[in-house]
């Protein structure tokens, strides 16, 4: 399950120099962006992992903390994080995961399961020389995270998510479900299943071609919105940019270097490895029958806005009820008002309070 995790540090690139919001030395049109991170008293750090060059960013010292980014995202989602958990004693490391930014891009579909992505994490935990970690996980890193603390238990102390509730895979695939709730109508994750002849992705040729547009459509959450050029909802009228109004302007909790730096990663990297993740719900499905059913036995945290379409309305009481069940350690479910998909950048100082609190009662902290 580790893989060939090697210790040999590949590539250390300078010294952080802008804060948060700074942009550096990006250029949103080149293929290559800034050796710098835009957050101050970081630097980028390559290691061989699993048979990977991984990228990550880290700060701090004492216990591993792991923050697992979901799509369209990258290390710098947990950029209000990292300070904040390097300032209260810990190590806070926040990855590229495979296929996203710095980190290599493996081509086959495959290369995408639940199994490589956890052997990334364990084999990241090897190579920074640690024995565990507690994992942090938002969006997609919340499904990874509710699965690989399963799958490597002695590997992960405690887990929180956010935005995606745990919870397990029913006895059908999730794919058949989609199927048979949107038929002919479209829904992005089964938008994502599609390819064209040649093997290449329908989705990620619609985003290539167009970083920004779908990347702004997606996180500016709360900004002033055009009417979408697509109404129908069948599948066949379109994709998913002209779906989603464009922007006028930008919430209060990002700004547009921001969302710049999103857009170099993505114009450099593509979206087909992000997208290769939703290609895998089948073949994870599949392939860890033995999961479905088996709670999460660490202790676990879970955080979510209460505008995130991802948990479609849940009360506080009703996550919280989710997670006893999913849990055999909850540690509660935290309800932010206010907030939508993108919590720990709209309310970070929130999130890092939950976090930091979650910590600092674990045994032995």
């Amino acid at each position: 399950m580790r893989g060939p995790a090697a210790v040999a540090l590949v590539l250390l690139l300078g010294v952080g120099g802008c804060g948060a919001g700074s942009n550096g030395n990006i250029d949103t049109g080149a293929e290559m962006v800034s050796e710098q991170p835009p957050l101050q008293g970081v630097e980028y750090r390559y290691l061989d992992v699993n048979d990977l060059r991984m990228r990550f960013v880290e700060q701090g010292e004492g216990p591993l903390v792991l923050l697992v980014h979901g799509w369209p995202e990258s290390w710098y989602s947990w950029r209000h994080q990292i300070p904040a958990l390097a300032a209260a004693g810990y190590h806070a490391v926040a990855p590229d995961m495979r296929g996203y930014g710095g980190t290599d891009a493996p081509s086959a579909i495959e290369d995408y399961d639940i199994f490589h992505l956890c052997g990334d994490l364990v084999g990241l935990i090897d190579a920074l020389g640690e024995q565990d970690a507690v994992l942090v996980g938002h969006d997609w890193g919340a499904l990874v995270a509710r699965d690989c603390v399963r799958l490597e238990p002695d590997r992960f102390t405690a887990v929180v998510n956010m935005s995606v509730p745990f919870g397990s895979f029913a006895s059908t695939s999730p794919i058949d479900i989609w199927k048979g709730q949107y038929g002919d109508k479209f829904y992005y994750i089964l938008y994502f299943q599609e390819l064209n002849q040649d093997g290449t992705g329908v989705a990620e040729s619609e985003f290539d071609a167009d970083p920004r547009g779908i990347l702004s459509r997606l996180y500016l959450a709360g900004a002033t919105r055009n009417p979408p050029q697509v109404t129908d909802p069948l599948r066949a009228a379109g994709g998913w940019i002209p779906r989603m109004g464009e922007p006028t302007d930008f919430p209060s909790w990002i700004t547009s270097q921001e969302l710049d730096y999103y857009v170099a990663e993505f114009t450099r990297s593509g979206f087909r490895g992000g997208i290769n993740y939703y290609r895998n719900f089948h073949r994870n499905w599949e392939m860890t029958p033995e999961l479905r059913g088996q709670p999460v036995p660490q202790p676990a945290m879970f955080i979510a806005g209460d505008e995130d379409p991802v948990i479609a309305g849940a009360t506080q009481d009703l996550l919280t009820a989710g997670l006893s069940r999913a849990a055999t350690q909850p540690r509660g479910a935290h309800l932010l008002a206010g907030a939508g998909h993108w919590v720990q950048q709209q309310q970070p100082d929130e999130v890092n309070r939950l976090l930091l609190e979650f910590l600092a009662a674990l045994p032995g902290r």
